[in-house]
């Protein structure tokens, strides 16, 4: 069993600031890749960004030099800082984390996502 849970989000001006944090918890062996999606309303979830975990990085390039992504491997933590914030990117955002648990299964786990909205 592993779950994430999400901090963060909420409502803010166009050209604000948020940062998003989760934390993994359960029966982890390892974290591979871990990172966020979103998800507007009659949208698709997409990739917002997403760091290995060897620490390599790939945005989606509506967000590129916006948001950076952070984590630390010994916290099974992500974070998500968010600048420079416009109205498309109000969403629910998603916790992701590929895990390989302690009985060597993997997983594909999501968080309940937690909601960022950007006024004009």
């Amino acid at each position: 069993q592993v779950q994430l849970v999400e901090s963060g989000g909420g409502l803010v001006q166009a050209g604000g600031s948020l940062r998003l944090s989760c934390a993994a918890s359960g029966s982890i062996f390892r974290i591979n890749a871990m990172g966020w999606y979103r998800q507007a309303p009659g949208n698709q979830r997409e990739l917002v960004a997403r760091m290995s975990s060897g620490s390599s990085t790939n945005y989606a390039d509506s967000v590129k030099g916006r948001f950076t992504i952070l984590r630390d491997n010994g916290k099974n933590t992500v974070s998500l800082e968010m600048n420079s914030l416009k109205p498309e990117d109000t969403a629910v955002y998603y916790c992701n984390a590929a895990v390989v648990t302690s009985t060597s299964t993997t997983l594909n786990a999501w968080g309940q996502g937690t909601q960022v909205t950007v006024s004009s």
